[in-house]
């Protein structure tokens, strides 16, 4: 049997008349989505639309909540307190769900966005109180968290199942983090070079660092960031080369099952 992996990408990540990135094309190739929620970017319009037009391609759908950060597209550190985090969780999930909820479609996972996932990947306290904002909605909702992290952890101690991602065009740093924009090679452009940096990770079942050094991973999930100009080439390069090494490109409670 072919192994099962799911092929995601962050998207809804306009607003009002402003579009970023191509939707319509990526909801043709990956195989979950992570709605923007409002507070980093989307609206319920844009909501609305990406959940219906998910249900029809049969794509699993998750809420993608950040900090309440539009200006910055919820890039920027925050400081809240874990309740106020349990908070901000559930009410973007919440909107998502009821939102979903008009075009007969049902949220299956959440992950959280930008600056509010890099800082519950390194704090264990923080990632607990996003646990337990997703797990006070539903023990069934599915926690999409990096691989390797605090977040992944904690989701794990809080009850819920939770799917290990690895990025398809970002670099990682000794620790398992995501190397800062900031550094060089910290981005991965290009379809082949994202599609080899993904099979080079998965063949060794471990995130590959920029120093080269290994951190053994299980792997559930790979990412392609919809914002990006090359979003579209690379998803589709995936998923074309994931087929042809003999993976089984699956929704994201699809591939969670044959675990």
């Amino acid at each position: 049997m072919s192994q099962a992996l799911n092929l995601n990408a962050d998207m809804g990540e306009g607003f009002g008349p402003w579009q970023m990135g191509n939707d319509e094309a990526l909801l043709e190739v990956v195989t979950s989505v992570n709605v923007a929620c409002g507070w980093h970017a989307g609206d319920p319009e844009i909501m609305r639309r990406t959940a219906r037009v998910a249900r029809e391609r049969g794509v699993s759908l998750g809420a993608h909540p950040s900090f309440p950060d539009l200006q910055g597209f919820g890039r920027r550190r925050m400081a809240f307190s874990a309740d106020e985090v349990e908070s901000l969780v559930a009410y973007q999930v919440g909107a998502l769900i009821a939102i979903a909820a008009l075009e007969g479609s049902e949220v299956t996972h959440v992950k959280p966005h930008g600056a509010l996932n890099n800082m519950a990947a390194e704090d264990f306290t923080l990632a607990s109180a996003i646990t337990r904002g997703v797990h006070g909605i539903s023990h069934d909702l599915i926690l999409l968290a990096p691989a390797a992290s605090e977040l992944s952890r904690a989701g794990c101690d809080g009850g819920l199942r939770v799917a290990n991602e690895i990025f398809a065009d970002r670099a990682y740093s000794d620790d398992g983090s995501l190397a800062p924009r900031s550094q060089p090679g910290a981005m991965i452009h290009g379809a082949e070079a994202s599609l080899a940096h993904v099979m080079q990770m998965l063949k060794q079942g471990a995130l590959v660092a920029l120093s080269g050094k290994r951190i053994p991973v299980s792997i559930d999930s790979i990412c392609v960031h919809g914002d990006g100009p090359d979003a579209v080439a690379t998803a589709s390069a995936l998923r074309r080369g994931l087929q042809e090494a003999g993976y089984a490109l699956k929704t994201l409670p699809q591939v969670l099952s044959e675990r």
